[in-house]
């Protein structure tokens, strides 16, 4: 390995000593651009079978309803991520099956940062009488829940390939 270049990759392990506990915004997309990041993705369902879904505005997926998801960090299990993402984005655990219902890759071609992803579908369970969180939040506010009874026509563009799930 060149000098320089074994410097710079001191430079980024002195930075993250813990890559389990995430990485920096800057580390993450520059690795982005490099990789496929896997993803696990959460299709939360009720007895009543609406799905529930969050408010997404921002620059790398666009504004409209999503399936709430997260990438897995290194060394965590898809379990783990998935219960992270749970007390994350909806503030309770759920109940999920541990075989994955759809795998969809992700390619971006217009995309140099986060262009890449392999995403993991789970079908996940919560109670009807659950009341999704929004204290403070408006319906336009990013990390907006609602039940939906179907699925919405402004869902996100890379969500589509869900549509049939919802």
């Amino acid at each position: 390995m060149n000098t320089c270049l074994a410097e710079a990759v001191k430079v980024l392990a002195d930075a993250v000593p813990d890559p389990s506990a995430g990485l920096p915004d800057e580390v993450f997309y520059y690795i982005s651009t490099m990789t496929p990041l896997i993803n696990v993705d959460l299709l939360i369902r009720d007895e009543r079978d609406r799905t529930l879904l969050a408010w997404r505005n921002d620059p790398h997926a666009g504004t409209g309803w999503h399936i709430p998801g997260g990438i897995i960090r290194f060394k965590e299990s898809i379990a783990e991520r998935i219960r992270q993402v749970a007390l994350s984005e909806i503030g309770v655990m759920v109940d999920f099956d541990h075989d994955v219902l759809a795998i969809n890759e992700m390619i971006h071609r217009d995309r140099d940062v986060r262009g890449h992803f392999i995403s993991l579908l789970y079908n996940c369970r919560l109670d009807s009488s659950f009341v999704p969180p929004n204290h403070g939040l408006t319906p336009d506010a990013a990390g907006y829940l609602q039940w939906h009874e179907r699925c919405p026509e402004n869902m996100i563009v890379y969500h589509d390939v869900y549509r049939k799930y919802i």
